[in-house]
Parts: structure tokens; sequence; C-alpha cells
């Protein structure tokens, strides 16, 4: 699986100048292309809502979160976006293909697997930040 140069420039770019809330990745013709950048005033709704119903994504998310000690910080996720929905097939091309495409991102935090909406929602970003 090939993993287009665009995938790590806006990765980088949103690591390093924070350009972009989200960034959506899908597989095309063989090879992981950027499908859709999230602007930084993106709401996490509106991210969600961006996500196929039936089609597997490897997206990242950058959160924004208060700690206790009343700190502003942020965590970048790595999101393996596999609906029930999805045909077997894709599942498994995304699935056999999820370790290589992650480790040509440098920086991710926090990975999460989720099948529906309800394992990815913003109660489970907050778990994860600690």
């Amino acid at each position: 699986m090939a993993v287009h140069d665009d995938c790590k420039l806006k990765f980088l770019e949103l690591k390093a100048k924070r350009t972009f809330r989200t960034i959506v990745y899908k597989i095309e013709d063989k090879q992981v292309i950027v499908e859709k950048l999230g602007e930084p005033e993106q709401s996490y709704d509106d991210f969600a809502a961006s996500l196929p119903d039936n089609e597997c994504r490897y997206c990242i998310y950058d959160f924004d979160f208060v700690t206790e000690e009343n700190c502003q910080k942020s965590k970048i996720f790595f999101i393996a976006w596999s609906p029930d929905t999805a045909k077997v097939r894709d599942k498994m091309i995304y699935a056999s293909s999820k370790d290589r495409f992650k480790r040509e991102l440098d920086g991710i935090q926090v990975e999460l697997q989720a099948t529906d909406p309800t394992e990815m929602g913003l109660d489970v970003f907050k778990s994860r930040t600690n």
C-alpha cells in the first residue's frame, strides 16, 4: 500500500502549525490519500458527521482539552474508522495497512478503533487524555 506524500505533509502541518483540526484519509487505487481537511474551528460533531456510514477511513483529530490543573492542552488522535456496515474486503484492506500507514505519521499520541460513532464520542476522547 503506497502512501501519498500529501498525507505526511498535511499531518506535519497539523502537528506543527495547527492549520487543521482534522484530516480524513482514504484508500484509493492502492494508495492512501487525503480526502478531507477540517478547519481549526470545525467542531467535533462536524467531523463525526463527515465520516461515511458504510466505508472505512483513517482519521486524525486534534483534540483540545483542559487538565484538572486548568492547563489548555491538546492530543493528536489517530482513528481507524471501520463501520460494521462496510464491505468485508474494505475492512480487511484498512486493517492490514493501518500499522504501516501509522508509522508514516510521527507524532500520534492516542489510537482509537471505532466501528460506530459511540466508540469515538467526546467522552471517549476525554477518557483517553489522562
